[in-house]
């Protein structure tokens, strides 16, 4: 397959070295990558060694707005809601284009940190097609009164993981883990796990059980 071409958000596209039986077409397995506020797609690119996988692409995208050195999904502080809607947009329109471009659900899994947490599930949720998987780091939900009227006749099916330190100074866990929980009440697939962390990315435990998480949806086969 050809490298993506996105016409919304400015990406950055990393190819599996592991190749199908084409030698000039990369694996179908895809990671959509979103970072977190302030961050941009230059922060991610530690991520495909880290995860271990020879046969997965990487997508990752830059957020529509600049924010000091890099880019935002949402405003901080203020109303987040239009710039969440639109970034929505936006997503929803990068994984039609893929779509178009043939990559099928079935083989993409999103990732994102912070913001990015919120704007993987938001999109999980509401999207009408199911994914390999979704993981989610050191986040919150969105619209969470809107549930379960707004979520997609999939968002049941979709697997989800949602990580998150029990030390972090800016998404206390008092915050974010009852909202986890609500939505587990609410019948998701949502597996929750805590770490001993701040707000970053446990480059241990945390990374090993996303590596395990993966296994078992993107890469079962």
């Amino acid at each position: 397959m050809k490298n993506p071409v996105i016409s919304a958000l400015k990406t950055e596209f990393i190819p599996a070295t592991d190749i199908t039986n084409d030698p000039q077409s990369p694996t179908k397995k895809l990671m959509i990558v979103l970072h977190g506020l302030g961050d941009s797609s230059e922060g991610y690119k530690w991520l495909p060694s880290e995860m271990r996988r020879s046969d997965i692409s990487y997508l990752l995208l830059n957020a529509p707005d600049a924010y000091y050195m890099g880019y935002s999904w949402f405003d901080i502080p203020g109303d987040a809601t239009p710039g969440i809607l639109r970034s929505r947009e936006y997503l929803f329109r990068t994984v039609q284009e893929l779509e178009a471009q043939g990559w099928k659900n079935e083989n993409i899994a999103l990732f994102g940190f912070s913001q990015g947490c919120l704007m993987v599930l938001d999109l999980a949720l509401r999207y009408p097609k199911k994914f390999a998987a979704v993981i989610g780091i050191s986040g919150y939900a969105a619209f969470l009164e809107e549930y379960p009227q707004a979520f997609s006749s999939c968002a049941k099916e979709q697997k989800i993981l949602i990580t998150h330190g029990s030390e972090d100074p800016m998404l206390p866990l008092h915050f974010t883990k009852p909202q986890m929980q609500k939505l587990q009440s609410l019948g998701l697939q949502l597996e929750w796990k805590e770490y001993k962390k701040e707000h970053t990315i446990d480059p241990e435990k945390e990374m090993s059980d996303i590596r395990a998480f993966l296994s078992k949806t993107l890469c079962r086969s």
